[in-house]
């Protein structure tokens, strides 16, 4: 790969140097095989390397192969020191025992960064879709149509995930309103039962005091009733003795005429 990489960049000695670069600030290892890290330039401005730098030295275009590559998995860029780093993706056959190596690393990566097995887990999301992609660089390199048809395969899987994904958050950002509502309509109706509970003793405050009168009038109607019971009891007696006196009295007037 170095040897390649060199020759690539031959014929840009005075642009384009191969070496190995501080990768303090490169980009993390990923599990898609990648060429040596090529130097673009030296100056602080970031440009992205021409088409040309991945012509070999007999100026000859890249190969058809190398560009689908290229467009499926964009080569990676980053910067150290103001120095641009372009690192292009391997177009190097895989055998079966990079194939094999793959899934140990994968395994080791899991294990390494903690993936969750089951469930959600960004870890496990992204070291699988780096697989897949190196998977897709393998396919691609043996038949190019094969590659981008499992691009296509990939695209569709980001998309349906990415779509499930703003499913998901808009159900939460739903949740969240629902229960800011309900939590507001409990404060609401928490208020509103204080209120009725504060009109409710006033009213039983306020029928109390109504029985407690209710209960002095009955108790004065019930004593003048019976003051005016006994007066009329007491005229009634007087009367009839007065009736009976003056019945006497016509009765003694009445005698002596009929003798």
């Amino acid at each position: 790969s170095q040897a390649k990489a060199a020759d690539r960049g031959s014929s840009y000695s005075q642009l384009i140097e191969v070496i190995a670069p501080d990768m303090s600030s490169a980009p993390l290892n990923s599990l898609v095989k990648y060429d040596p890290p090529v130097l673009v330039n030296t100056t602080k401005k970031l440009s992205k390397p021409a088409t040309g730098a991945k012509k070999g030295a007999d100026g000859k275009a890249v190969s058809q192969t190398e560009d689908i590559l290229n467009s499926i998995l964009p080569p990676r860029e980053w910067t150290d020191d103001g120095q641009l780093w372009v690192q292009y993706v391997s177009s190097n056959p895989a055998t079966r025992l990079d194939v094999i190596n793959l899934q140990e690393l994968l395994d080791q990566r899991l294990q390494q960064r903690q993936a969750r097995e089951t469930g959600i887990c960004p870890v496990r999301e992204e070291l699988y879709a780096q697989t897949f992609d190196e998977l897709i660089r393998e396919v691609t390199i043996n038949c190019a149509e094969r590659g981008l048809l499992l691009l296509r395969v990939r695209d569709e899987m980001r998309m349906t995930i990415a779509a499930y994904q703003t499913l998901y958050e808009s159900s939460i950002a739903f949740g969240m309103r629902k229960a800011l509502q309900a939590e507001q309509g409990k404060a609401d109706m928490e208020a509103h039962i204080r209120q009725l509970e504060s009109e409710k003793k006033d009213f039983e405050r306020h029928v109390l005091e109504l029985k407690a009168k209710t209960d002095a009038i009955e108790k004065r109607e019930s004593e003048r009733r019976a003051l005016d019971e006994k007066k009329h009891a007491e005229e009634i007696a007087f009367l009839k003795r007065t009736n009976a006196s003056l019945k006497r009295e016509l009765e003694t007037y009445l005698s002596p005429s009929k003798k």
